[in-house]
């Protein structure tokens, strides 16, 4: 008798418990309070945003001049050390927040802020959609302008970082910015909502968040007046607006790629490529040495990088755009361009979806 009670308490357990898992999967997900307020959240990331911005003029060796620009190694490397001590602590707080008031365990605060796991797959499909955005830009420049070849020997990988201003525009800069405003930041807004949050929760993140990036430029307008006393205000206002208009722009696909693979690394990398792009051409023929309309608004601080501008730049510092001289090209050449142009932007728009798709992600857009 007892061997058949034992196998009956073992059927009943296990009835019991497939019970328990249909009654769970009919009620759905356990929803969970937000950890933190939105106000918390927002409050935060205000002051996370000044720790990133105010060191760059808190000391001397930090501060431009006019007797120091922003250029000289030794502001980068100062700056440099400077950011990287302020997205120690950010990421101290942040990871706080979300193992104290989120509950999370490492692994999973890992995975929020976007460090682990590394999916490859992830980031290729990323820099793919980036690049298809671009197409237009990298006709120009790999065909026309004949740096394909630099590209395909590899010697423009090994030239963007030859000098201070390219470790700052290419490598030092994608990373600071991208652990603040995507690593750092996007956390602290997804604990502000409930658990699983609604995709209609989500997805105004995709463009509030951004606008700390976008305002965190504001400051070049200062550095711009230091260099250029006698341009009108104005005008000055309206390349400042400009650069907060792009940085925010770049701020939304960062935010989306971000939520949707959870990968960080694909975020510095779009970063620091949008970096050596630059602005697109928006008029005129392919070959011009002139600019591209948009550059020539711009100015120094429009014309290159998302992140700081660099002002004066050596030609080894841009190898993805730099241009041979102004020759007489066939108007096939311009046509061709503002097709791919056109169609690289409709084309990032239709697989903006299918190139982020993961089981990464985040959270559901």
């Amino acid at each position: 008798m007892a061997p058949i009670l034992n196998k009956s308490r073992e059927v009943l357990e296990r009835l019991r418990k497939h019970r328990t898992q249909a009654l769970a999967a009919l009620q759905g997900p356990v929803h969970q309070d937000p950890a933190i307020s939105s106000s918390s959240a927002t409050l935060l990331s205000v002051i996370l945003t000044i720790l990133f911005v105010l060191p760059l003029y808190a000391s001397p060796t930090t501060r431009p001049s006019q007797t120091l620009t922003r250029d000289a190694p030794s502001v980068i490397k100062a700056r440099i050390r400077a950011l990287a001590f302020s997205c120690c602590v950010s990421a101290l707080v942040t990871i706080f927040i979300t193992s104290y008031y989120g509950g999370a365990s490492i692994r999973d605060t890992f995975h929020l802020l976007g460090w682990w796991p590394i999916n490859l797959l992830d980031i290729v499909r990323s820099l793919l959609l980036v690049a298809i955005l671009f197409a237009g830009p990298l006709f120009e420049s790999g065909v026309v302008d004949g740096q394909l070849q630099h590209w395909l020997s590899g010697s423009t990988c090994r030239d963007m970082p030859s000098s201070w201003i390219g470790i700052r525009n290419y490598v030092a800069g994608p990373m600071t910015e991208e652990v603040l405003f995507r690593s750092l930041l996007s956390p602290l807004h997804l604990l502000s909502l409930p658990s699983p949050a609604p995709p209609s929760s989500v997805r105004p993140l995709i463009f509030t968040l951004p606008l700390y990036f976008g305002i965190a430029h504001i400051h070049h307008l200062y550095e711009f007046r230091l260099r250029h006393p006698s341009e009108p205000v104005s005008l000055s206002l309206l390349r400042v607006l400009l650069q907060f208009s792009y940085t925010s722009v770049f701020g939304f696909i960062a935010e989306f790629v971000f939520l949707r693979t959870g990968s960080l690394l694909a975020c510095v990398l779009a970063h620091a490529f949008c970096n050596a792009m630059g602005l697109p051409r928006v008029w005129g023929q392919v070959g011009e040495q002139e600019g591209n309309g948009l550059d020539e608004l711009a100015g120094d601080e429009g014309e290159v990088v998302i992140g700081p501008p660099e002002g004066e730049r050596k030609k080894k510092d841009e190898p993805l755009v730099t241009k041979k001289a102004s020759v007489s090209l066939s108007v096939a050449w311009t046509v061709a361009y503002y097709a791919l142009l056109v169609g690289g932007a409709a084309a990032f728009w239709t697989l903006l979806y299918p190139l982020t798709d993961s089981k990464l992600a985040l959270s559901t857009l």
